[in-house]
């Protein structure tokens, strides 16, 4: 079975947030097709508008504007400089429109910030940046926040703390979702120390 994922961009996002998640997903693809199974995911990047300037300046052109895509069935949301996302009327509709049909919904470091402004966590357990516990705490009381961990798998919610972490949690829906083989072999492929 092949699962679609969409990956949210928008301007300021924390590039390896984007690019970690992207990068195990299409490796595993390829280390699976090497190994004869299907592709277990087809990845796209989505945005509310074509172009999008990550922090430090990178600049990436997505594949689909926010419109196009009605139904996926992994959601992953980077973190970075959230609060213009957060307040994005054009995001929230997407994101609470698609969010519960999808199987999973993941977000990395601060992308749990968006999820929260949504309503899509709401008293589930999470995890964020280390810099940024505290202040989800306040702004979200309701949470149940985790420190010191790379990732929390609550089901059809899966959090990770800052920026590579989102490489491990990224190994791990890997896992959860198509084997422990074959996310071993990805992160053998990419030459990544997997902090399980």
């Amino acid at each position: 079975m092949t699962r679609s994922v969409a990956i949210l961009a928008f301007d300021q996002m924390e590039a390896l947030d984007f690019a970690g998640p992207y990068e195990v997903l299409t490796t595993a693809n390829r280390v699976a097709r090497r190994q004869g199974a299907p592709q277990p995911f087809a990845v796209v990047s989505v945005a509310e508008t074509p172009i999008i300037r990550a922090r430090a300046g990178l600049t990436i052109l997505v594949d689909h504007q926010l419109r196009e895509v009605r139904e996926v069935q992994v959601i992953v949301v980077p973190g970075g400089v959230t609060s213009d996302v957060e307040n994005s009327a054009g995001v929230r509709a997407w994101l609470t429109s698609v969010a519960p049909c999808a199987e999973i919904v993941a977000s990395v470091c601060t992308g749990v910030f968006v999820l929260a402004a949504f309503g899509i966590v709401s008293d589930h357990e999470v995890t964020t940046h280390w810099e940024d516990v505290d202040d989800l705490v306040v702004r979200y009381p309701n949470l149940r926040v985790r420190r010191d961990v790379r990732w929390v798998d609550q089901g059809d919610i899966v959090t990770s703390a800052g920026i590579s972490a989102g490489v491990d949690m990224s190994l791990h829906l890997v896992a959860r979702l198509v084997s422990e083989e074959l996310a071993v072999s990805t992160a053998r492929q990419m030459d990544y120390d997997w902090r399980r």
